[in-house]
C-alpha cells in the first residue's frame, strides 16, 4: 500500500496525522497556492502535475495505490484530474470532503426570547453569478472568496470590498475600493462578528466550503441579519466520498 494524499484542507492535515502515526506508506501534495503551507509529518511535494497525464504518471512512477482527494471543495480541476487520472491508472480514489453547509431557519423562541434569525442566503451557481447578484446600490462587502477570483468583481466598482486573505499578494487586488485583511482560519463567531461590525458590513459572498473552520462568518451574519451570497459548488463526476477520517482508515483497510 502507498497513498497519495491530495491536500489543504484540514482534514487533509488530519488525514496526514493518521497515516503517519500508523506508519502507513503516504505522500502528501499541495497545489502551491499558500505562501507557507502548513509543515506535515509525511514526505510532502508542492505544485500541479501536469494535468491527468501528468498526474496519472505520477500514480505509476510512485506506484501508488491509494488516492486520497482532499482539496478544497471547489478545487474542481484538481478533482476531475483525480478522477481521470485514478481510472487510467486502475488506482482507487476516494475523495475527503466536508458536508455543505446548509442554511439555518429562524426560531420564534418563547415569548419574551426574541428568538434566532434565519440565514438569508441567496444561492448562486459561481462567480459571474455571485457578481450580478451583486447589482444594486453601493454597499461595503465582505469577500470571503480566496484571492483567484477577486477580478471578477471590479465590473462592480460601485461597492467597497472588505478582502480576507491567508497571504498578502504580490500586487494590490484589482479593486477600485476595497480593505485588506490577512488572516488564517479557524475562525470564531466573536472575532468575525468585531470584523463585520468594524468594517462595517453589509453583505457577504462566499464559496460553500462546507466544515467549521470558516463557518464562524455565517454565524456571525446569521446574529447581525446580514444578507449572504452563497456559491454553490460544482458539479464533480462520480466518485466515492467520505467524511471523516475514520472512514478513509477502513476503506484502507
Amino acid at each position: 500500500m502507498k497513498v497519495l494524499i491530495l491536500g489543504g484542507t484540514t482534514e487533509a492535515s488530519a488525514l496526514a496525522r493518521a497515516l503517519a502515526e500508523r506508519e502507513i506508506p503516504a505522500l502528501f501534495s499541495y497545489a502551491g497556492r499558500v505562501t507557507a503551507p502548513k509543515p506535515q509529518p509525511l514526505p510532502t511535494r508542492v505544485g500541479g502535475f501536469g494535468g491527468v497525464d501528468g498526474l496519472a504518471a505520477f500514480l505509476t512512477a510512485e506506484r501508488i495505490t491509494h488516492l486520497v482527494d482532499a482539496t478544497h471543495p471547489f478545487a474542481e480541476r484538481m478533482s476531475r484530474n483525480a478522477v481521470a487520472a485514478a481510472a487510467r491508472t486502475g488506482t482507487r480514489l476516494l475523495a475527503l470532503t466536508r458536508p455543505p453547509w446548509e442554511p439555518k431557519p429562524g426560531d420564534a423562541g418563547k415569548p419574551g426570547d426574541g428568538g434566532q434569525q434565519g440565514d438569508r442566503w441567496q444561492r448562486v451557481a459561481g462567480i459571474e453569478a455571485a457578481v450580478a447578484a451583486l447589482a444594486g446600490p453601493p454597499q461595503r462587502v465582505l469577500l470571503a472568496i480566496g484571492r483567484m477570483h477577486l477580478a471578477a468583481f471590479a465590473v462592480r466598482p460601485e461597492h467597497h470590498y472588505v478582502l480576507r486573505l491567508v497571504d498578502r499578494p504580490d500586487t494590490p487586488p484589482p479593486l477600485a475600493r476595497h480593505t485588506l485583511t490577512v488572516d488564517r482560519g479557524p475562525f470564531t463567531r466573536e472575532g468575525d462578528l468585531a470584523l463585520l461590525r468594524e468594517h462595517g458590513v453589509e453583505r457577504l459572498v462566499c464559496k460553500n466550503a462546507g466544515g467549521t473552520g470558516a463557518a464562524a462568518k455565517l454565524a456571525a451574519a446569521r446574529e447581525l441579519g446580514l444578507p449572504v451570497v452563497m456559491i454553490d459548488r460544482p458539479a464533480l463526476p462520480p466518485r466515492r466520498e467520505a467524511h471523516r477520517v475514520d472512514d478513509v482508515l477502513h476503506w484502507l483497510g
